[in-house]
């Protein structure tokens, strides 16, 4: 039985909402009967007297307490209510604040956390003949083929960025040599340069969901965003209609600045640059001088764009809904950052085969050293024990639309604010993907 006293000012039009707060009381086991001395009250001033209070004079209130009906933001209707405006399947209850991740951690079965190199290696076999094959149909297809043999290849090069990312978390092998030789090589057709990324999203994975530490994507900062007529535009953009390939712009901010490194990170950081600008130096031109420009731009560029198409999606669909906030390192809980602050999320199941599993996301984020080919198992495990609090969704047009319309621009209360709420003079994009977007689930 709990008590809860609700500050539940809200309102709900659709997919826009304000989240309810409220301040709870731990469940108490007794009969809920207390008493209240009024007597007492009278005594303040007399330290010496407070306790020796006339029976006379004393009476006794018996307060019982009553079942309080649960806010909205706990109720199970209207999480199904938010779910279908959402685009999602469930969204989950809020995780107690005394849970840890270690109990989670100890829920899961150990067979997950172990390493079969027969596996790990028919993932890379997987990676390379549909990247292979996705290569070969670019060169047959027709012009009018050509986005779909585009979209093989980029989703199969999709691939090879989940194999860096396991041996990056030192879940591909036992040799962690290996490991590194087989994720700096993963990384090189994207032009990833491996170690810089392994640092930053190490510090993702240690802060998910933290609002100034993540290394991932931000809300954007309102201060940012009224910082200049000229940002505040391309903030607009980057965050509306282009959103599919701001994992672009992260890759050039974030991987190539030495400055962003600690010490003891840069001699790592010079090798791994130095592959990624000597694949460059002799794969580019190796490419134009068999293919011209033209090639070039058919058989890199275009499966690449579409690398990053998938890196964008899987990343804020990872991580980003009106309802999932990211707070400030004082009020940072690990559990819920990992378990609450998690999306999975269904997809065709030959982009699942080719990606290796990514989007089966929860489970990754309660321990990286889960192994891709193992997450299945460990999110059955979940839903087993912790399904009540899962966030969990099929990829959608509705889901997109939420984040690219809604999720913008950092607030406390209601964790988004959208752009065209803020600045409706420069919002046109995001009106225009309210109009265009399909709605449906």
């Amino acid at each position: 039985m709990a008590c809860r006293l609700a500050d539940s000012s809200f309102l709900f039009t659709g997919p826009h909402q304000r989240p309810i707060r409220s301040h709870r009381f731990p469940p108490h086991n007794s009969t809920g009967i207390y008493c209240l001395k009024w007597g007492s009250l009278l005594q303040r001033g007399n330290k010496h007297q407070q306790c020796l209070i006339s029976l006379k004079r004393a009476k006794i209130v018996r307060a019982v307490a009553i079942p309080v009906a649960p806010s909205p933001a706990e109720s199970a209707d209207y999480r199904k209510q938010l779910s279908e405006s959402y685009g999602f399947k469930q969204i989950g209850e809020p995780l107690p604040e005394n849970i840890t991740l270690k109990d989670i951690v100890d829920t899961l079965p150990k067979k997950v956390f172990e390493i079969d190199d027969v596996k790990a290696w028919k993932s890379v076999l997987i990676s390379v003949t549909s990247y292979a094959l996705g290569l070969f149909m670019i060169s047959k297809a027709p012009w009018y083929l050509l986005p779909l043999a585009w979209a093989w290849t980029g989703t199969a090069v999709t691939g090879f960025f989940v194999i860096g990312h396991d041996c990056a978390h030192k879940s591909f092998s036992r040799n962690k040599l290996v490991e590194d030789i087989v994720g700096t090589l993963a990384f090189l057709p994207l032009i990833y340069p491996y170690e810089p990324w392994r640092f930053k999203h190490d510090r993702h994975h240690a802060k998910t969901n933290m609002l100034a530490e993540d290394t991932a994507w931000h809300p954007v900062w309102k201060e940012e965003f009224d910082s200049s007529p000229v940002l505040r535009k391309a903030i607009v953009y980057g965050y509306g209609p282009f959103r599919t390939w701001m994992s672009i712009g992260h890759w050039l901010m974030w991987h190539f600045d030495l400055k962003k490194f600690r010490p003891n990170e840069v001699k790592r950081v010079k090798i791994s640059l130095a592959c990624v600008f000597a694949f460059m130096a002799i794969g580019w031109p190796l490419i134009i001088y068999k293919t011209g420009i033209m090639g070039w731009i058919k058989f890199w560029l275009m499966p690449w764009l579409g690398y990053h198409f998938w890196m964008s999606t899987f990343t804020m669909v990872h991580h980003t809904a009106p309802h999932i906030p990211f707070k400030s390192s004082d009020e940072w809980n690990a559990a819920q950052a990992q378990l609450n602050g998690t999306v999975h999320c269904d997809y065709p199941n030959w982009i699942e085969i080719l990606c290796h599993d990514i989007n089966v996301h929860i489970p990754h984020h309660i321990s990286p050293r889960i192994p891709s080919y193992n997450l299945r198992a460990a999110h059955q495990s979940l839903q087993e024990n912790w399904g009540t609090y899962l966030n969990e969704a099929s990829w959608n047009w509705r889901l997109m639309k939420t984040i690219m319309t809604i999720c913008h621009v950092y607030d406390k209360e209601e964790n988004y604010i959208a752009f065209d709420k803020l600045a409706p003079e420069v919002s046109q994009p995001i009106t225009f993907l309210r109009e265009v977007m399909p709605d449906y689930a």
